[in-house]
């Protein structure tokens, strides 16, 4: 049975590594919040006591952390994970953090001869769930080759995509998220619109969807309360992607649009909106409360 170390249980990691035991493979898993580890361990994992003892004899580490700076201080340094990996150990990196920590990241196990692949994803808490998670991979070829045997455990197959070279994951997760949060504020705008003109949001949702305004957001998120079945909207806008995960996300895309020579308007408009959302002590909702904020006024 392949081994695997996962490092970071959150909402979702915790998800993506009891798919992993599902697909067979033997988890050592290691987070900071024993809740995660013992919810993760329940479904057949073994608990460890660190990042570095969870992957000690592990065939992959895999890792799914909050920003930057975590996976360094895991990963790098003497005391790293790196430090004590066999040549050859394939090290994966699904967290979203910017492109330049990434490409660190790729230049530290490559000094180690270690195989590594940024991986972040897209689809939210419930692909995690369910498995069905898209990947973005930057790296090399051969490395892509190994990776996509370990992501097809979390995600389908046909959405694993070897985005580039070093970073190049980063840099496909920053934009999409980009885009996503300019979808989303578009969509709640012109529900807004139509139901402040007597439309019922479910009649125009449908439109739309049949239409040339047709996104993800309308799709499977539709932002309107009691549209769509399992959407957070139904939900007094809970649980789901957050707010402030969203803002972090533009944050990285807007600082990659800058480094880039990009004037990306309606990206730094959308960080502005979430950012807002955070000053309103929002940042816990799901990033489809846009909507809730634009019918205040409708009654």
């Amino acid at each position: 049975m392949p081994s695997i170390a996962f490092i970071g249980l959150g909402n979702m990691g915790g998800p993506m590594a009891k798919n992993l035991l599902k697909a067979g493979w033997s988890v050592s898993a290691f987070d900071l919040s024993e809740a995660a580890l013992s919810d993760v361990v329940a479904a057949g994992a073994t608990a460890a006591t660190s990042a570095v003892d969870a992957a000690s004899g592990a065939d992959v580490v895999f890792s799914m952390l909050p920003a930057g700076k975590h996976v360094k201080s895991v990963m790098m340094g003497d005391d790293g994970v790196f430090s004590m990996l066999p040549a050859g150990t394939l090290v994966l990196d699904a967290s979203t953090i910017d492109a330049a920590t990434a490409r660190e990241l790729h230049e530290a196990a490559r000094a180690a001869n270690l195989a590594f692949m940024d991986t972040p994803v897209s689809g939210g808490v419930a692909a995690a769930q369910a498995g069905t998670l898209a990947f973005m991979c930057g790296g090399t070829d051969e490395a892509f080759v190994r990776a996509k045997e370990v992501l097809k455990g979390m995600g389908n197959e046909e959405k694993i995509f070897h985005a580039g070279p070093d970073g190049a994951g980063q840099v496909a997760k920053a934009a999409n998220n980009m885009l996503l949060a300019i979808h989303m504020i578009g969509t709640c705008e012109a529900l807004a619109i139509g139901a402040a003109n007597g439309l019922d949001p479910a009649v125009q949702s449908e439109i739309m969807k049949a239409s040339s305004g047709n996104n993800w957001s309308l799709q499977v998120y539709n932002p309107w309360p009691g549209v769509m079945q399992g959407a957070p909207a139904g939900n007094d806008y809970k649980p789901g992607f957050m707010v402030d995960l969203m803002a972090k996300d533009l944050g990285l895309a807007n600082e990659l649009a800058e480094q880039s020579g990009i004037d990306a308007e309606f990206g730094k408009r959308a960080v502005d909106v979430y950012r807002t959302l955070q000053e309103q002590g929002l940042g816990r909702d799901d990033f489809s409360i846009v909507m809730k904020s634009l019918t205040k006024s409708l009654g």
